[in-house]
């Protein structure tokens, strides 16, 4: 079973390029997670007969977003993430932006996740530490209660040095501030596994590149999109993988793949 995850930064646009077609006609994935789809059902025509649609989409326009294209037809769907309080700031609401999408199979829960970005100014790292991780971590380990989980998407912060190209020049930047590093050390110590490190402890690959500066012909880029997965999936898992030749958004795809 292979499982890839892509943050499209829009997915009208990448459909537009031909990038999506291209990526899915070579790769073939049984799911395909994306993030950022920027539109609701409808909006970004494709041609896939073989795979089922789930949407998750912002209520904001053109705005966030999630989706899974998936040939394996999915036991149940969640599209909310279920929060004991609401949390508003400037930029509203996280939990209307389609920002998680869980669908059931019989082995596992597969969940898509598209994390706020704390912004340039570092105005939602406030939400990150006190919010959203603390209560998306929960709502992993509710579901891993009933079966194992696997959570993929763009997680908008790079975790350890290795996994950016310049960390000294990133510190208190946003998507290297100790908070956010620190969510996803919670992620790992709770029992999900880093599926990439797994198989490439030691190396400095990337899945983001800004668009400034030649940064992605440099590759002068940032690994913040992940699979992670229960431990209980660890005899399961057999490969995971970046993907950086493949263009159409600022992100690259990621897959892993499990045998049942």
């Amino acid at each position: 079973m292979r499982i890839y995850s892509w943050n499209v930064n829009g997915l009208r646009a990448v459909i537009n390029k031909g990038a999506l077609q291209k990526f899915i006609e070579t790769e073939q994935p049984d799911i395909l997670c994306i993030q950022e789809t920027k539109a609701k059902q409808g909006q970004a025509e494709i041609d896939l007969p073989e795979y089922e649609e789930v949407w998750n989409s912002a209520e904001r326009p053109g705005y966030s977003g999630t989706a899974i294209f998936t040939k394996l037809k999915p036991l149940s769907i969640q599209n909310t993430l279920p929060v004991d309080y609401s949390f508003q700031d400037s930029f509203g609401d996280p939990c209307n932006e389609g920002r998680v999408l869980t669908v059931e199979y019989e082995q596992f829960y597969l969940v898509n996740v598209y994390t706020p970005n704390s912004k340039r100014a570092l105005e939602r790292l406030k939400l990150r530490e006190e919010l959203w991780d603390p209560t998306f971590l929960k709502y992993l380990k509710t579901l891993e209660k009933i079966k194992p989980v696997v959570v993929c998407g763009d997680f908008n912060a790079a975790h350890m040095e290795i996994d950016l190209a310049r960390p000294k020049a990133n510190r208190r930047n946003a998507g290297f501030t100790d908070e956010e590093r620190q969510g996803i050390s919670n992620l790992i110590s709770a029992g999900f596994m880093d599926t990439f490190r797994v198989f490439y402890p030691e190396e400095q690959r990337y899945t983001w590149w800004s668009h400034w500066g030649h940064a992605r012909e440099n590759n002068i880029g940032w690994r913040i999109d992940y699979f992670f997965v229960s431990e209980a999936l660890r005899k399961n898992l057999k490969a995971a993988e970046i993907y950086e030749n493949y263009m159409g958004s600022d992100h690259c795809p990621i897959s892993i793949e499990l045998e049942f």
